[in-house]
């Protein structure tokens, strides 16, 4: 295939650019050199962009074909997490306390090299391609949403994107028609009692006991409320309250994350959160305030084009190595560019036992198999070639 041919020589490059990135990372809302860096390559390949895109960090690169024809969208996220590396190699983050520990330095370095593939085959691009490279994809409201506003949709026909998933072994890929990636909302509470001596409870509210019963009462949510068809999970990561053994205390504060798959279950567990959050804090004689913020919705791929992976993804990856995977409980908003037009999120497997790279996403000794980067640059070739109908 040419297009293998010209892509594997690429793949030094890749390396090259991904241990840059993962040497200097910058976290989200804050990607103003690795925006720099991007764009000054996209610059040097003779491709249209633009800086600053969607109020923030984005970059956006446009390549317009010499032939009439569709236009594709192709994203790649660049933030990093407030993670300390752990790893011991030479292209270790050189920035205390942040890490890439999702494998975006990698989405980056991929699209940098599609880009350089389609920008030296622009004569025989029919349509256009805009490469669009995102920030803030770890931290809500995200990036997606300004991006789309900024108007880096317009027009388009289809959208795609990728994320290198190290719990599947380097050369598979996986996607599934449908919900893919699950809604992730947020919600604080807030318990105010009133405090007094441990020993006189009768003349106290125990804001520690009512949000005790509380943690229990939002667990029957997901048993007892949602319909057991509807996979869905309520989570509480945090209780906070008190500050010594023998006092009582006047408040208590409890967070947790809602994952859900749509819209309907997605809205009936925080309409039940915030009912059961007011009706147990009034048994206990309690106050309570609640803070609920919606997250990324669910990501649902479009199943024209989930279809047009599993029948292209095998030329890339071979019949066996290409699977439909279950969906899973991690949000991304690549799920905002999937409410707008066609398209299809796939994961390419980047685990590799031998190289360590082992540990799971968000992990301070992350790491991927690199080799993962070409298979994952072919693959976003293979699906843009097919939508435009290259010859």
């Amino acid at each position: 295939m040419k297009e293998e041919a010209l892509l594997s020589k690429l793949q030094p490059q890749m390396v090259e650019w991904r241990r840059y990135l993962h040497r200097h990372p910058e976290l989200s809302y804050h990607e103003e050199k690795t925006s720099a860096f991007v764009a000054d390559r996209l610059r040097e390949l003779g491709i249209d962009v633009r800086t600053r895109f969607g109020g923030g960090y984005g970059v956006v690169g446009v390549l317009k074909g010499s032939k009439p024809g569709k236009t594709v969208v192709l994203r790649a996220d660049m933030d990093a997490l407030p993670i300390q590396d752990e790893k011991s190699c030479d292209y270790s983050s050189e920035v205390p306390g942040v890490m890439h520990a999702c494998g975006h330095d990698g989405h980056t370095s991929i699209l940098l090299a599609v880009a350089t593939y389609f920008s030296a085959r622009k004569e025989d691009l029919p349509g256009e391609i805009r490469f669009v490279f995102q920030p803030a994809e770890e931290v809500c409201p995200g990036g997606a949403k300004g991006m789309i506003e900024a108007g880096v949709l317009d027009g388009a026909d289809a959208v795609y994107g990728v994320h290198l998933w190290t719990p599947f072994p380097a050369g598979t890929a996986a996607s599934t028609p449908g919900p893919m990636m699950a809604a992730a909302d947020e919600f604080f509470i807030d318990i105010i009692g009133k405090g007094g001596h441990g020993g006189m409870p009768h003349v106290t509210v125990d804001s520690v006991v009512a949000g005790s019963a509380l943690v229990m009462q939002l667990q029957s949510i997901v048993s007892r409320s949602v319909n057991p068809l509807r996979p869905a999970v309520v989570t509480i990561g945090t209780i906070q309250g008190g500050s010594a053994q023998n006092v009582i205390a006047e408040s208590c504060r409890i967070t947790g994350t809602v994952r859900t798959f749509d819209e309907e279950t997605r809205q009936f567990i925080r309409e039940r959160i915030e009912e059961i959050t007011r009706l147990t804090a009034q048994t206990y004689g309690a106050e309570s305030k609640i803070q609920y913020l919606m997250g990324y919705p669910p990501l649902v791929n479009d199943e024209a084009e989930t279809e047009r992976f599993f029948r292209e993804a095998p030329k890339v990856f071979g019949e066996s190595k290409v699977e439909r995977c279950e969906k899973i409980m991690p949000a991304e908003d690549f799920a905002y560019y999937l409410q707008e037009i066609p398209g299809c999120f796939m994961f390419v497997g980047a685990g590799n036992e031998e190289l360590q790279a082992v540990y799971p996403h968000h992990h301070p000794r992350f790491d991927f198999d690199e080799s993962a980067m070409l298979s994952a640059a072919k693959l976003l070739v293979t699906m843009t070639q097919s939508y435009q109908g290259w010859e």
